[in-house]
């Protein structure tokens, strides 16, 4: 079956001398595998190495097989060219660390219309915005809304927040939790959009810290969910350019 679709690349690696493997999710189908045959020595061609960097949105054209693991791309076109986030550090190690964190997150072969507008509007924003510290923070958040464990907002004004059972709580768990400043930090970007970033500002030390948590929260609700290994190399580039 020919399947036309939007598609945004998680991650692209070597595969034999002279082909790739590249991982999406796209619109239709939601998270699929294609194999780029000859793609590293191919002098010609419309499908071209340069179109699966991280994040990139795609158009592309598939025969989809049912029972293969890996399918064919029979066109690809770059519907949305980055302009800061291919040349700006900070965003590129941001690209990295997202795409990174979707790849382990996102394992369905399924449609998801919402989480995909969700994708494609955010990483619109990183590269027509300037002020990107926080962004991950916000957008780990409002991801959980399409992976099934967004924060229950119920009895928000409590002391503590269970990690486990994502709810807030009146008496300390016995549980991995948030309390004081930390929690305070919580309350504030849940549900916030990406606007948000403009208004509420913290330090390296705050912001490393909540991120930590965050990931915690993924491992602690997504089976095989891991750390990405980019986020060492994304804590040092913000500290240094933040």
């Amino acid at each position: 079956m020919l399947v036309r679709t939007k598609a945004i690349v998680l991650n692209t690696i070597k595969y034999s001398d002279n082909s790739l493997i590249t991982h999406c999710y796209t619109e239709v189908l939601g998270r699929q595998s294609f194999i780029l045959k000859g793609i590293l020595t191919a002098k010609k061609g419309s499908i071209r190495k340069s179109q699966f960097e991280v994040l990139s949105q795609l158009e592309i054209l598939f025969d989809h097989k049912k029972n293969g693991k890996l399918q064919f791309l029979k066109e690809v076109k770059v519907i949305y060219p980055y302009v800061t986030i291919p040349n700006k550090i900070e965003k590129n190690a941001l690209a990295q660390f997202l795409a990174e964190t979707l790849k382990n997150a996102i394992i369905e072969e399924e449609a998801n219309p919402s989480l995909y507008v969700f994708l494609e509007t955010a990483f619109h924003w990183l590269d027509s915005h300037d002020e990107i510290s926080n962004f991950h923070l916000i957008f780990l958040i409002n991801l959980t809304k399409y992976l099934g464990f967004f924060p229950n907002e119920d009895h928000s004004d409590a002391l503590y927040f269970n990690l486990e059972t994502g709810c807030f709580d009146s008496i300390m768990p016995k549980e991995k939790h948030i309390d004081d400043d930390q929690l305070v930090l919580f309350k504030k970007i849940l549900g916030m959009n990406f606007g948000g970033i403009l208004v509420h500002k913290l330090n390296r030390t705050k912001r490393r810290e909540l991120l930590e948590t965050l990931i915690q929260y993924f491992e602690l609700h997504l089976l095989g969910f891991s750390k990405p290994k980019s986020l060492q190399i994304l804590n040092e580039i913000f500290d240094d350019v933040s």
